[in-house]
């Protein structure tokens, strides 16, 4: 066996070579507790919150947008570097206890698991400007409340008949509503995939529709050739741009996000159950979904939904089987009852 040199030996030696390098250099110890260290000045909240937002994706700024501001008002004289990770927990009960208060309220758990993704978001841009150091992140410290299963879950045939009877026949626009939302009935986009939609993003020869959402997410998506001459026709109707928005009010404007909010009110208004479950576009894709699942299997229903190939950190990431086109299509064609000419 092989003698090692003990720790304490090998420690003495290291320090001699320290100290005759230092003494070559003309340097003393307390010379580098004196110096002073050459750092980019560590900036404020409110000084370093507008350059991460300018650098994020709109979506990212939407969903964080407001927790910023919230960390801007506690710690806006405060340095990155001065939080502590038991201020940050201190800070999450705080949100957690005064949010808004909303029917399908969880105790704060979501406005909780925001705040410190928006914190987390803010010190990586830190990390990576060089302003702070990897093992002084605080975010890193704080661990994110667990997510509770979500409560949407498919609706029935029966309710999903009433809420398009209900559409076609109130309003003042049924034609748009009754069109969103076969639009999110047969492809389970989501809202943004849906306002991002463009003319130039229809292939009517193939019938399949491009898709962009949420983390940049594209995809080309099959529907079937009746909502394609619906959205072609709706384009044309309401003088929508070859590269601008296509889902459009009578007058020409692009719709946006209000437009789904004021129909869902007017669904709970007309259909109680609808506002007492909090029913919203999602539950659509929800129930899309959970049929192509059942009917198709787990890998069509991840291509059907625009998922990643793959999941999970670095080391334990998950591949899965990616669906072809052609089997999304033809998951499209048994749903809504209309051959497709990919499937």
């Amino acid at each position: 066996m092989t003698a090692q040199t003990p720790p304490s030996a090998a420690t003495a030696a290291e320090l001699d070579a320290a100290r005759l390098l230092l003494a070559r250099m003309g340097v003393s110890a307390e010379d580098l507790f004196a110096a002073p260290v050459d750092r980019p000045p560590v900036p404020t909240f409110a000084e370093y919150i507008p350059t991460v937002s300018a650098a994020v994706t709109d979506g990212t700024r939407r969903v964080y947008g407001s927790y910023w501001n919230r960390i801007a008002e506690h710690w806006g004289d405060r340095h990155l570097d001065e939080p502590t990770p038991s201020e940050i927990k201190q800070l999450v009960e705080y949100v957690k206890v005064n949010v808004v208060a909303r029917r399908n309220a969880r105790g704060g758990r979501s406005a909780g698991e925001h705040l410190i993704a928006a914190l987390r978001c803010l010190y990586r841009h830190a990390e990576d400007d060089k302003l702070i150091a990897a093992a002084d992140n605080p975010a890193r410290k704080v661990a994110k409340p667990r997510r509770l299963p979500s409560t949407r879950r498919a609706v029935a045939d029966t309710r999903l008949a009433e809420i398009n009877e209900t559409v076609a026949t109130s309003g003042n626009d049924p034609a748009l509503d009754s069109l969103l939302l076969r639009l999110h009935t047969e492809t389970a986009c989501r809202r943004g995939g849906a306002l991002a939609l463009r003319p130039q993003d229809l292939d009517p020869d193939q019938c399949l529709i491009f898709l962009r959402e949420k983390g940049e997410t594209v995809r080309w998506q099959p529907v079937s050739p009746t909502l394609m001459a619906h959205l072609v026709r709706h384009a044309a109707e309401r003088g929508a741009p070859r590269d601008g928005q296509l889902l459009r009010y009578a007058d020409g404007r692009p719709i946006t996000t209000r437009r789904y909010d004021h129909l869902w009110a007017r669904l709970g208004k007309h259909l109680p159950w609808v506002a007492t479950q909090q029913i919203s576009t999602h539950w659509l894709r929800h129930t899309t979904l959970t049929w192509v699942e059942r009917n198709f299997g787990y890998a069509v229903a991840r291509a059907y939904a625009g998922h990643a190939d793959s999941a999970g950190d670095a080391g334990t990431t998950t591949t899965y089987v990616r669906a072809s086109l052609q089997e999304v299509a033809a998951a499209l064609a048994a749903l809504t009852g209309e051959p497709h000419p990919l499937a």
